[in-house]
Parts: structure tokens; C-alpha cells; sequence
């Protein structure tokens, strides 16, 4: 099915496995915010690295597995499958990094990310600067050799679970003055402080603090490329990340049909399954439908970034591939908590979960809007067949 190797099904089948040996978890984390016993946590993660399933985008010239799109996408689909982030110890560190990072950025963050022994966060979004990278306001400067930077950062995720970040400014003066820089800061650092710690719909361990950057001084040796460089590597993490919630939420949805069929199958009303009553078997036809539709295209897409298709191209398809698989899983999961009835609105029903967790997934790494107008653009600009053959 699906044109899977025998490796590809392998990788799968393991991923599959260790993602259902955290689901147990998932009750215990959603009663408790989002958090388990660290040493649970710890447990889990080191069997993700045992088995493989860590860092499954990183090259092999790192330490990574160096695994095709398609097998990233594969482990990421099992991932969306647990709620409570519980399985986002199957971590991927920013791949872009291995091709421009120095021997010191390589030994004293990079490396350790990927053995599992450092984790970063992303310091980009700011309040008046989300989808649209290019409004950030927050600046760095150079003096001698050291940035300073200043501004405020919000939504930086994981920034409470983090041991270093990276941010990104716009440049004040020099050769790119106006023009992004990416730079690496160790946390705790000084002048980096937590303004406030805002609450979301979901509950997972990774917390999204506002960060303010109050006249931080970064060395130069933490410049991840080169000057102006800033907005290249983001738009790279953003392509990567988009087809990566694709992923997730297309294993969102199968573990969503799979509950609520099971349900529906076994659910007595008036005297035959609730599944059998119409209006409830079109909900699960519908959700089935989607899913098969939204799998296929991910699918295409990975294998198109395998076979190095247009840069451009992949870009299209890559906010093809995050509008739809993440709009079909909130439909998913809307018809999963109304099959449910008064159960699917109870915090212990993974319906429940998944219906919060699931609506920011056409939010951040870029909006539903974003996708469409990156599609219509290239639609415009460039034709159909470019968009939808890469020819």
C-alpha cells in the first residue's frame, strides 16, 4: 500500500510500536498540564534514540539516521498520533543546520542535539510579526565581536525545555543593515528573560513564553551562516516543518477514525451499532475519504523532495500539503467529538484532546491563509503545471 519499501514499513511499523507504548500516558498528562514524572519522560525518549526514531532528519555525517522525506514523514505520522505531545520525543533538530554550521557551532550545539542531549527552541514569531516573517522588529547590531540584540519574541515553544535558541533579528548598520541574522544563544543567557508564560488550549509539557531580549550580547562565532543569511534558513525550517504537521496531522486522523469507528461499531442504539444509522456511517465515510485523499498527497510530496524536484515547486506543494492535512483533521476531529456525543467533550476522550490540540495546526508554521496565497501566487506566476507537475 502506498508504494512503501520494506525498509519504509519497517521504520513505520517501529515508529507505530513506541507510539503506542506512550498512548497509555495520555489521560495522566492532560490531568496533570501536559507533564508526566520526568524520569517517565526521560524513559522515553531514550528508547526513541534507542530504536532510531530521534533525529530521523538529521544526516548521517552528523550522527542522524539520514533518512529519505518519505521515512520522516512516516515516524512524524505516528507521532500525531498521541496526544499531550507525548510522542515529540521523537525530536528533529533543525536539518539545515549540519550543511552551515561551524566546527564549534557543530561540537557545542549541534552534535548534542542530535545524540539527544541538547534541545533548542525558535526565537522568530513577535506579536505584530507572525505568518509574515519579514515584519520582525526586533534588531541586532554589531560592536566589536558581538551582537546585541533587542526585542520581544513570542510563542517560542519548548524555550522552558530548551538548552540553547535560536533568533533571529533584523541587522542595524553594515554591509546588510535591514537584512536577517540568525544567531545561536546559550539558556540561560544573560539579559533573556521570560516576560509571562500565556496558557493554550492544549496541554503539553512544551510551554510558549513570551521572551524579551534586552541588550542580549551574542559572540560572533554564534552566527548561524552568514549576514543576511537570517530569513533563508527560516523559510527552510518553515517548508520542513509544514510538510512535518502534515504528517502529524494525517496521524492525528487515523487515530481518530480508528477510536470512533471502534465506538461506532459498538455503540448499541435502538437495537443495532451507531455506526449503522446513516447520518453517523457518513460521517465516518467522509472522515475516511479525507484521510485517504490527505495520506496520498503527503506522500507525493516527501517523495518529490526525495527525487529533488524544483525548490519552488516543493515550496507550493509543501503549503498544498499543511492547508489540507490540517483542515481535514479538524474536520476529523469535529466529527469524531459530535459521533462521541456527550463522551467526546470529556477530557479523558482522545476526541476531546485532539479537537484543541489539533486547531493550532492552521495557525502556526504559517496560516491557512499564508498556504493559499502561496499557492495562488505561484499558481499565477508560474502556471498549474509548474505548481502541480514541477515542469
Amino acid at each position: 500500500m502506498y508504494g512503501l519499501t520494506a525498509e519504509d514499513r519497517q521504520l513505520r511499523e517501529t515508529a507505530h510500536a513506541f507510539v503506542n507504548s506512550v498512548i497509555p500516558f495520555e489521560v495522566e498528562a492532560e490531568l496533570a498540564g501536559g507533564l508526566l514524572p520526568k524520569e517517565v519522560t526521560a524513559e522515553h525518549q531514550a528508547r526513541a534514540i534507542e530504536l532510531g526514531l530521534y533525529g530521523t532528519n538529521m544526516p548521517t555525517s552528523v550522527g542522524g539516521r539520514g533518512c529519505t522525506a518519505l521515512q520522516q514523514v512516516l515516524v512524524q505520522e505516528q507521532c500525531g498520533r498521541a496526544t499531550n505531545g507525548l510522542a515529540w520525543v521523537m525530536h528533529t533538530p533543525p536539518q539545515w543546520w549540519a550543511d552551515v554550521a561551524t566546527d564549534y557551532q557543530k561540537e557545542r550545539w549541534l552534535l548534542p542535539a542530535v545524540r539527544g542531549e541538547k534541545h533548542e527552541a525558535y526565537a522568530i514569531t513577535e506579536e505584530f510579526a507572525g505568518s509574515d516573517v519579514s515584519a520582525l522588529e526586533a534588531t541586532a547590531r554589531r560592536e566589536g565581536d558581538e551582537y546585541v540584540v533587542d526585542g520581544v519574541k513570542w510563542h517560542v515553544t519548548s524555550y522552558n525545555l530548551a538548552e540553547y535558541l535560536f533568533v533571529q533579528a533584523r541587522l542595524m548598520g553594515g554591509e546588510f543593515d535591514g537584512e536577517h541574522v540568525l544567531l545561536v544563544v546559550d539558556l540561560p543567557w544573560p539579559g533573556v528573560e521570560v516576560v509571562r508564560t500565556p496558557r493554550y488550549s492544549h496541554h503539553i509539557a512544551d510551554e510558549h513564553p513570551i521572551v524579551a531580549f534586552n541588550g542580549v550580547r551574542v559572540p560572533v562565532a554564534n552566527l548561524v551562516g552568514a549576514e543576511g543569511e537570517g530569513m533563508t534558513f527560516s523559510q527552510d525550517w518553515f517548508r520542513f516543518e509544514r510538510l512535518m504537521v502534515a504528517a502529524r496531522c494525517v496521524g492525528a486522523a487515523q487515530r481518530l477514525l480508528d477510536e470512533v469507528t471502534a465506538f461506532a461499531r459498538d455503540r448499541m442504539v435502538d437495537g443495532k451499532p451507531l455506526g449503522e444509522h446513516q447520518l453517523v456511517a457518513g460521517m465516518l465515510a467522509d472522515s475516511a475519504t479525507e484521510l485517504f485523499a490527505a495520506r496520498t498527497m503527503l506522500y507525493e510530496v516527501a517523495r518529490s523532495i526525495d527525487a529533488g524536484t524544483d525548490r519552488k515547486t516543493l515550496h507550493a506543494q509543501a503549503s498544498m500539503a499543511k492547508l489540507y492535512c490540517s483542515e481535514m483533521a479538524g474536520r476529523a476531529a469535529d466529527r469524531a467529538v459530535q459521533i462521541f456525543g456527550g463522551r467526546g467533550y470529556m477530557r479523558e476522550n482522545v476526541a476531546e484532546r485532539m479537537y484543541r490540540e489539533l486547531r493550532v495546526e492552521r495557525i502556526w508554521e504559517g496560516a491557512s491563509e499564508i498556504q493559499r496565497l502561496i499557492v495562488g501566487r505561484q499558481l499565477l506566476n508560474r502556471g498549474p503545471s509548474a505548481v502541480l507537475e514541477g515542469s
